[in-house]
């Protein structure tokens, strides 16, 4: 634990005018891409997103995090999070077309990321051994929200890594005191249903197996039971 907080804090330390910079810059997309979502705007995201998950692959786990234990592994699952994003540029299999039906849901984890240095500070830490916005948990509650934002059609192999990702989240709340991370596991969960649900129960009249009612119930199922184990990790967390 004293390790993954003195990293966080090498980190922030060295990093925080690039991370102001990242910050803004992602800010400014998002409002273009709102406002006028034009292809090159959609590739300007995409390109983005790209360079943000080597960021985190690169700078945050190879180079300032490197004490860790399992540091590398961490660094090669941002960098396939990177070479998916390429690949989605090049084939285009996220449109970042919206369809205003999650919205709310959208905007609430694009916020979350501010959220995380606010939720350290209200629980006693400061700069820079404190939660930022560019680091991995912010970056994979924004992507997230980005993509419930334009959700017409999205990537799901990005998906299903940045689901692995908020289910490693839970353990983490607990085993690093890390309380903050909870704001992408409990957020995560409703959104990642809504991703699956949209992509397997598309068209409930159609012949599938297993049959779509029974995939939504599964789906279902399965964010109970990330709840749960959310649920009991904080109460572990608590009797700390």
């Amino acid at each position: 634990m004293e390790i993954f907080w003195r990293t966080i804090a090498y980190y922030n330390n060295s990093t925080w005018m690039f991370q102001v910079v990242i910050v803004l810059t992602g800010i400014l997309l998002t409002i273009l891409l709102i406002r006028k979502p034009t292809q090159q705007l959609k590739l300007g995201m995409k390109i983005y997103l790209i360079g943000l998950n080597i960021w985190i692959a690169v700078v945050y786990y190879s180079i300032y995090c490197r004490e860790r234990d399992f540091n590398n592994v961490l660094s090669v699952f941002w960098g396939i999070m990177a070479l998916i994003w390429i690949g989605d540029a090049i084939k285009g299999h996220t449109t970042f077309n919206r369809t205003h039906k999650h919205d709310f849901l959208a905007y609430l984890l694009m916020l979350m990321p501010f959220l995380y240095p606010v939720a350290s500070l209200i629980r006693g830490l400061s700069f820079p051994e404190m939660t930022s916005p560019v680091m991995p948990c912010s970056v994979a509650v924004f992507t997230i929200g980005l993509l419930l934002l334009f959700s017409e059609r999205v990537n799901m192999f990005i998906v299903l890594f940045l689901c692995h990702w908020s289910i490693i989240a839970i353990s983490k709340t607990y085993f690093f005191d890390i309380p903050e991370d909870f704001l992408l596991a409990s957020a995560s969960v409703p959104a990642l249903y809504l991703f699956f649900k949209e992509y397997f129960v598309r068209d409930l009249h159609k012949d599938t197996k297993p049959k779509a009612k029974y995939i939504n119930l599964l789906l279902i199922l399965l964010c109970v039971i990330i709840g749960i184990l959310l649920t009991i990790t904080l109460l572990m967390a608590l009797r700390k």
